[in-house]
């Protein structure tokens, strides 16, 4: 009879933990859905408050109104003209963002593992860092020309600091006892950077990455506003000398909508590299 009464208890206990895991699932998927609905109605009564100001409240030689920004994107989408300037801002964000990342990965990597050289480094890295990437702007046109090569280096500048920083930062915190653990059993400088180093980093190193990307695009815009005959950058500076409001809302819509898209991927993106954390 005891253990008639056990199994029952045995069998019900996982199917105990079953239901709750679904029930706390089905409410996970409950909570997104408000969270979704609740961005909808949010960004409905904003564009509508604003279609109804523009006009009414404020002049809309000033903010515009929806209406027109999109009225203004749909033409630029028929023309052609938006995927033509949208396209050389992308293309100069990702290679800076690729450049700049790879640099400040491997550079933090080397100054995590020597403290030495860190040291030695840290004045002239901290001098640098502090220099407003604004003002390197005119520097690299003069060096790379107006062309998109002085765009990638404004932009690979500022994810520069940002990727170096976090991976230095994330390369230091890592326990000495696994590094310690791994050299006992044998593994070379490259296994240990490799096996224990780098994976233990890799928070530290997306974090770097997930902030350094709007920078990154904020770089190249940086660079189309002081020099360009091309870009998203160039259509609002462009915008602006014409006060044409309507093009410059629209500009920074699409730069907005383009950040926004860049994030979700980089959320999927952790949530896949850091699955082991689950």
């Amino acid at each position: 009879m005891q253990m008639d009464e056990s199994a029952a208890m045995g069998t019900s206990a996982p199917a105990s933990r079953s239901n709750a895991l679904k029930a706390y699932e089905a409410g996970q998927v409950r909570r997104k859905q408000m969270v979704f609905l609740s961005q909808i109605l949010f960004a409905a009564v904003f564009l509508s408050f604003w279609e109804w100001a523009s006009g009414r409240i404020i002049d809309p030689f000033f903010v515009s109104s929806p209406s027109a920004v999109f009225g203004k994107l749909y033409a630029w989408t028929l023309s052609g003209e938006l995927w033509t300037h949208l396209s050389i801002t992308l293309y100069a964000t990702a290679l800076g963002f690729l450049i700049g990342a790879a640099i400040g990965f491997a550079l933090g990597i080397l100054f995590g593992k020597f403290a030495f050289l860190a040291e030695v480094m840290d004045p002239f890295i901290t001098a640098l860092y502090s220099i407003p990437k604004l003002a390197l702007a005119p520097l690299f046109i003069i060096w790379f020309g107006i062309g998109i090569e002085s765009k990638i280096a404004v932009s690979a500048s500022i994810v520069f600091f940002v990727v170096f920083l976090n991976t230095y930062s994330g390369v230091r915190e890592v326990n000495p006892l696994f590094i310690n653990a791994t050299k006992i059993m044998g593994a070379s400088s490259w296994a240990v950077t490799r096996t224990v180093i780098i994976p233990s980093a890799t928070a530290w190193v997306i974090t770097g990455l997930k902030v350094s990307v709007p920078y990154a695009l904020v770089g190249t815009v940086i660079g189309e506003f002081m020099s360009s005959n091309r870009g998203i950058g160039f259509i609002i500076a462009q915008a602006t000398g014409l006060f044409d409001t309507n093009s410059v809302f629209a500009g920074i819509i699409i730069l907005a909508f383009v950040g926004a898209l860049i994030n979700v991927g980089l959320k999927k993106t952790e949530a896949h590299l850091l699955r082991w954390k689950d």
